[in-house]
């Protein structure tokens, strides 16, 4: 088991100082990385306009993992949307307004701004925005489900779900089929809201998929994200959090697993802006087949103004066959000693063969102990989502993956 942790009260020269611990196991297909500074930290300041974004070269630190010449063009902006990119449909329980906006729209950008060119790009190439609205006090029993199902061409998207004030919700936002994609959402939570998020990537084999995941989380409001990737060739999620008043509590919680030949990139940043919030941040993932690669960049930020943060990040990796690799950077930025606790952890091992040889010893077949094994490894996970069909569906899903490494 490769492990680099750090847990500590007070960081406060964390941006100068050096780099924490470091393990890794099997050169050159597990790499575990922890480093001082912010990961996220772009080549260019955040902006709507594409043209404020320098097109990358993979030498960026924000690119340096991404493989650039299989984004289909989405990267340098000769990837021209298509009418035949994706369709968008949306079942909402009574009492939610569902809408379709222009670019006008004063809803739009107001969770976060793009952090890179590829979210720029899909801020400025967008036609139609979609905007679910939940009304203040309104508690939904059913979620909200926006199906994103790829039809092979491209298309660029923007999705906005906004809970007013003491608004209960939970939305799914499932992607399926073939598609080359890159879209922003933005969920926008009132004071003392509770929203529930599922993202999941269940795409086909050749799809591509990039997009930037904004949370605005009002005070006392709580943020519960759950983003699940199994499909496509690249996918490359980034999720971020900041605060609009003090009491706001985040969960940002991950599940995927990597085949051969896939890249699997999810890059956090929790940017704690307002004093008196909570995050904690729980992403695991499984690897298989040659080439198989996955990335997992979680950053958090605790502004000098952000005094009572209270704060945790884990990356869990299982490497179940050779020619795997995982790179995993915990990050942790503080700016102030007056908080209630911070740390970070990041481990990733191969899969244990005596846990397989404890169950075969007794009676248990050997595909039927690693499907044990790895269910095991993600249920803490999948128990918490809530949704019943979604939970099914993920363990059957895992259940596929490991039949087809048999």
């Amino acid at each position: 088991m490769a492990e680099a942790q750090q847990n500590s009260p007070i960081l406060d020269s964390a941006r100068a100082g050096g780099p924490l611990p470091v393990g890794s196991t099997t050169a050159g297909q597990i790499a575990v990385a922890a480093e001082s500074t912010v990961a996220t930290r772009m080549s260019a300041p955040p902006s709507f306009d594409v043209a404020d974004f320098p097109v990358p070269h993979g030498r960026e630190e924000e690119w340096r993992f991404t493989p650039l010449e299989r984004l289909r063009g989405l990267h340098d902006g000769t990837a021209v949307a298509t009418g035949d990119g994706v369709r968008v449909d949306i079942e909402a329980p009574e009492g939610v307004t569902v809408e379709t906006v222009g670019r006008d729209d004063e809803r739009l950008g107001r969770a976060g701004t793009p952090v890179d060119r590829v979210a720029a790009q899909a801020y400025s190439a967008f036609e139609k925005a979609g905007v679910v609205t939940v009304p203040k006090e309104t508690v939904l029993t059913e979620p909200i489900r926006i199906a994103v199902h790829g039809q092979g061409g491209v298309a660029y998207g923007h999705q906005v779900v906004e809970l007013g004030a003491f608004a209960e919700a939970v939305v799914v936002i499932d992607h399926t089929g073939d598609a080359v994609l890159a879209a922003n959402v933005d969920f926008v939570l009132g004071d003392g809201a509770k929203l529930t998020v599922v993202s999941v990537q269940d795409w086909d084999d050749k799809a591509v998929h990039v997009g930037q995941h904004n949370a605005l989380i009002g005070r006392d409001a709580t943020f519960k994200s759950f983003v699940v990737t199994f499909g496509g060739d690249v996918v490359r999620l980034h999720p971020r959090v900041t605060y609009a008043g003090p009491g706001g509590e985040a969960e940002l919680l991950g599940l995927y697993f990597t085949d051969a030949g896939q890249h699997q990139e999810h890059r956090l940043l929790v940017d704690h802006n307002v004093p008196h919030c909570k995050s904690n941040v729980v992403y695991k993932g499984a690897l298989q087949g040659e080439a198989a690669h996955a990335v997992w960049i979680g950053d958090v930020l605790i502004e000098a103004r952000a005094e009572g943060t209270d704060t945790y990040e884990m990356n869990r990796n299982l490497v179940l066959t050779d020619g795997a690799r995982v790179d995993s950077v915990p990050n942790l930025e503080i700016e102030t000693g007056e908080i209630v606790g911070a740390g970070h952890a990041s481990a990733t091992g191969r899969f244990d063969d005596e846990q397989l040889f404890y169950l075969m010893a007794r009676g248990i077949q050997a595909d039927d102990a690693r499907r044990l094994v790895v269910r095991g490894f993600f249920a803490e996970l999948v128990q918490q989502i809530g949704v019943d069909d979604i939970e099914e569906r993920l363990l059957v899903k895992i259940d596929e993956e490991l039949g087809a490494s048999v």
